[in-house]
């Protein structure tokens, strides 16, 4: 058993740490709000810090799951960042979704203070981080990854290494693409089996065991018919994620023609007053023309 910091307790963050002491490690925490730390500290019997540094000094691994680019710089540079509390080959392991780009500025800052550093974005939502049944797309170096797979294990259902340094950010790209698409689907789908006098429930029941079928449906189709959207993931978030692969296919040249009009249903969700809304809420938009 290990040594361990976690950095950020969000919705995905506070789950995740309480199944490293249930694994049986030794947790640290930090959060920006210092009561969510001292909440949870007293809930799981781990200990809490004021600042990153202090959280990790000592820590064979420091694992963090902030909001974006400039979050993350935040809790791991600076005189009270992670970096400088973390001593010479320890690990960091990031499970926040960020830029490929500063993920190998921030793995070549931690290469050259003696840290190993892997890209480690997850996917699975809220339900997946309480019931740790994440799927965590890593990038960084073999051997670094081979030392945080058995920590990383205790809220991953799947955990796998695509390649070097912001591999696991780009690998998250491709799943935050391939979601845009399948929600917009699913809710025009949905919208359309109303608009024909359908029971949409019954019509998920046939279709979901088929080839249309996916987690998404699943998972969502009811609270869709529900008009129900406070919970899941974020629209905020998600347009922070499509707005990362927006930019990186500007740089690579990838098209993304309906990740790119996906993102402004998002857009026009926000103006509904949305931004927190769960993901799925894209039928929102399209029964808001009726």
């Amino acid at each position: 058993m290990a040594k361990v910091t976690f950095l950020g307790l969000g919705v995905m963050g506070y789950p995740m740490a309480g199944h490293l002491v249930k694994a049986g490690h030794e947790v640290t925490v930090f959060n920006r709000t210092a009561a969510k730390a001292e909440k949870w500290a007293a809930e799981h019997g781990g200990a809490w810090q004021a600042t990153p540094r202090a959280a990790a000094e000592g820590a064979e691994f420091v694992m963090a799951c902030v909001g974006n680019d400039d979050d993350l710089r935040a809790v791991c540079l600076g005189e009270d960042g992670a970096f400088a509390g973390m001593g010479d080959g320890s690990l960091f392991v990031d499970h926040t979704t960020v830029s490929a780009q500063v993920t190998r500025e921030l793995h070549a800052l931690a290469g050259e203070a003696g840290i190993a550093f892997v890209d480690a974005p997850v996917s699975g939502g809220q339900a997946g981080a309480e019931n740790g049944q994440l799927v965590v797309m890593c990038g960084g170096a073999e051997d670094a990854y081979a030392r945080a797979e058995p920590v990383i294990d205790a809220y991953a259902k799947l955990c796998r290494r695509l390649g070097d340094s912001g591999a696991g950010q780009l690998t998250k790209m491709v799943n935050q693409i391939c979601i845009a698409g399948l929600v917009q689907g699913l809710s025009e789908g949905l919208h359309f089996a109303q608009k024909a006098g359908l029971d949409g429930r019954a019509v998920v029941e046939v279709i979901g065991g088929g080839a249309a079928g996916s987690w998404q449906m699943v998972n969502r189709y009811e609270t869709m018919l529900d008009d129900h959207f406070e919970h899941g993931f974020a629209v905020d978030w998600m347009r922070k994620d499509l707005g990362i692969c927006l930019m990186t296919a500007n740089e690579n040249g990838a098209s993304l023609p309906v990740t790119a009009l996906v993102d402004q249903f998002y857009k026009d969700v926000q103006k509904m007053g949305g931004g927190r809304w769960d993901t799925s809420s894209l039928i929102k938009r399209l029964n808001s023309f009726d």
